[in-house]
């Protein structure tokens, strides 16, 4: 689902903000790595780093397409097991280029309803 130099950039975040967060409780809004998305329904997941600790689960922006995209962890396992009509599986958009933090995805996904990547 993704490159592993993509991987390398989640896993070197995710190391970054835990340990800022176990130095002074803050971290930092990264632009997302990589944009996944459900090639036959609404969903999508701006994934900004890995738990060092536990690598297969992601953090990031989070819409299932129902209307309430949120900031929070995703498994890739389970991401890697769904399975749509026709064989279909979870893609990673290859034309995805950031243009803002995390963050200002999910201010702009909360007003919107959805995320506009």
């Amino acid at each position: 689902m993704m490159t592993e130099e993509q991987r390398r950039r989640l896993i070197e975040n995710g190391k970054a903000n835990a340990a800022r967060a176990a130095s002074d409780g803050k971290t930092e809004d990264f632009k997302p790595v990589v944009k996944l998305f459900c090639p036959w329904g609404g969903a999508t997941w701006l994934l900004t780093e890995l738990d060092p600790e536990e690598p297969d689960i992601a953090f990031g922006l989070c819409d299932l397409g129902l209307g309430f995209p949120e900031l929070g962890n995703v498994s890739l396992e389970e991401l890697a097991s769904v399975t749509g009509p026709g064989g279909l599986r979870i893609e990673r958009d290859r034309h995805f280029v950031p243009r803002q933090s995390l963050q200002a995805y999910a201010d702009e996904a909360s007003q919107r309803g959805r995320i506009i990547a």
